[in-house]
């Protein structure tokens, strides 16, 4: 009988790091070729142009991601570590108007991030459980958002606490930059100028 070979623990664990690290970069370069498409204006990127993009084959895609919906739940993760850090950031001073002007302007920012991604997500929530829950679940956040800034007597005067949280909504946000063509500076200008309006109602004070 011929010898026989044994494979040594350090070659092995090589060879299985190597297929994991080939692994994890192939899953980070269908996300990112995901993200590319989309920012490029392919709001609904097939999955073999995803694989072409990131330079893979079709087969690795559906290996990495069972359905598009599960590639669209990386990116969404993405996006939120993203757009966090501006979302959490404390606000200065306790003067609840300033607090709803700043929220404004970092809501430029945050929704510029999101906004491809968003309207992407948009086209294909009617198709998808996933992307409807997760509509849902982002829209009560941004209104919670505005209504955990006001102050009590300012919350009580529920018409006008409601246009401000439509307001600082995405889809006031889509709409002036997508449907009316503003540029990202004009629709946050029409933005501030729609929030002073409102604020200007309010009394000061119970």
């Amino acid at each position: 009988m011929g010898e026989q070979k044994t494979i040594k623990p350090k070659a092995a664990s090589a060879r299985v790091d190597g297929r994991r690290e080939r692994s994890r970069s192939s899953h980070r370069r269908i996300v990112e070729a995901m993200m590319e498409l989309i920012a490029g204006g392919d709001l609904m990127p097939s999955a073999a142009r995803v694989a072409e993009e990131a330079g893979i084959g079709l087969r690795t895609v559906f290996r990495h991601f069972d359905d598009m919906d599960s590639l669209y739940g990386e990116i969404s993760a993405t996006i939120a570590e993203r757009v966090l850090p501006i979302v959490i950031a404390p606000y200065a001073g306790d003067d609840w108007r300033a607090h709803i002007r700043e929220l404004a302007r970092r809501r430029v920012r945050v929704f510029e991030t999101m906004l491809p991604f968003r309207l992407a997500a948009n086209i294909k929530r009617y198709q998808s459980p996933f992307l409807m829950g997760q509509y849902g679940q982002v829209i009560t956040i941004e209104r919670e958002l505005v209504l955990r800034l006001l102050p009590a007597h300012v919350l009580s005067h529920r018409i006008t606490a409601e246009a401000l949280c439509a307001t600082l909504s995405f889809q006031n946000w889509r709409a002036l930059r997508h449907d009316q063509s503003l540029s990202s500076e004009e629709a946050g200008t029409v933005t501030a100028h729609m929030v002073e309006a409102l604020i200007a109602t309010l009394p000061a004070e119970g």
